[in-house]
């Protein structure tokens, strides 16, 4: 349904043009749910973010590549046909609901808003719909959340407001962006569990961008590792957990908290994601990598192992653990990655 084909991503800054992502690729098929992981400043929002051109217009930013959606380019769509899809096609949860969601304007008006874009409805047509949508994603008392604030629901709420107001038209593909960020531990599971049971009860497609591992295992069948604009790793979810092709999604892994003794040290990726500025010559990832080596020092292809694909060069000769059924650095086993 969806194919990226060497998506790259430039912003024009006060030092000129930088390049955030580098010919990223994936696909995405009907109902196929798949996460997309990696630290902060790895390009997975902005990639998002693209896939709806919600990017600043150009020159301020620059897309080359292929998004291809049920085979349209949407790169090469005008403004006024990006407005039949966004929302209709391709709805998106953003990260931050509080600000995403206008304080100004009622919940209720904000989905009838959205039904009203796509479709020809009468005001108490919408409202109906909007108290459906409302109830669909768990909200009690929806009829009289329907007409409150922003600002007099609590995080939860607000989450699944904006949840609401993506599926309100019954989207072909979600994008949700960190949609449990900031919200307690029993709001995460809900949410995720919501997300995962309206997917599997429409049938529509999820790109889950995360930070979160546990929530990858518990909802994705696939998962796609970035890191510092390219996609490093692309293969199912078990496969992945068990064992990782690349030394970075090893890493990530490895640095989920564990039931072991105490005063055992937590394994963790030395150094950070690097500037966009200052990207290394070579692989991306070799300046924080244990196993790099002098051919590591050029840019690397991706390799197609099976169905599975990683851009490392020495993944024939690397034994990686993962997060299931091997074992970690203190000799501790690891223990399954679990629900938010």
């Amino acid at each position: 349904m969806l194919e990226v084909r060497d998506l790259s991503i430039h912003f024009r800054t006060g030092s000129g043009e930088v390049q955030v992502t580098n010919q990223v690729s994936f696909q995405l098929r009907a109902g196929e749910r798949v996460g997309v992981v990696g630290e902060s400043g790895c390009g997975k929002t902005v990639t998002g973010l693209s896939l709806l051109r919600l990017l600043p217009k150009p020159p301020r930013s620059r897309v080359t590549g292929q998004i291809l959606f049920e085979g349209r380019d949407l790169l090469a769509l005008s403004e006024r046909e990006m407005r039949d899809v966004r929302g209709r096609s391709i709805s998106m949860i953003f990260q931050e609901p509080m600000s995403a969601l206008d304080p100004v304007f009622t919940i209720g008006y904000q989905i009838g808003e959205t039904l009203r874009a796509h479709f020809k409805l009468s005001a108490r047509e919408a409202r109906e719909r909007a108290i459906e949508a409302l109830a669909s994603v768990g909200i009690p008392l929806p009829e009289r959340r329907h007409d409150e604030y922003p600002h007099q629901l609590s995080g939860g709420m607000r989450q699944r407001a904006m949840i609401a107001i993506a599926l309100a038209c019954e989207p072909k593909l979600l994008i949700a962006d960190e949609p449990t960020t900031a919200l307690d531990v029993t709001v995460q599971a809900q949410i995720v569990d919501l997300l995962r049971k309206l997917s599997e009860r429409t049938g529509t497609s999820l790109l889950f961008i995360t930070h979160d591992l546990g929530v990858v295992a518990e909802t994705c069948e696939r998962m796609i590792t970035m890191y510092a604009g390219q996609v490093v790793e692309d293969g199912s979810t078990d496969t992945v957990l068990k064992r990782p092709l690349h030394p970075y999604s090893s890493g990530l892994l490895r640095s989920i908290p564990r039931l072991s003794e105490r005063k055992t040290a937590l394994p963790s990726i030395r150094g950070r994601v690097p500037s966009a500025l200052e990207m290394p010559p070579g692989c991306r990832f070799a300046p924080r990598c244990s196993h790099r080596v002098e051919a590591c020092g050029e840019p690397q292809p991706v390799h197609d192992v099976g169905s599975h694909r990683v851009r490392c060069g020495q993944h024939q000769a690397l034994s990686l653990p993962g997060a299931i059924g091997s074992a970690s650095p203190a000799g501790h086993p690891a223990q399954t990655v679990g629900a938010a």
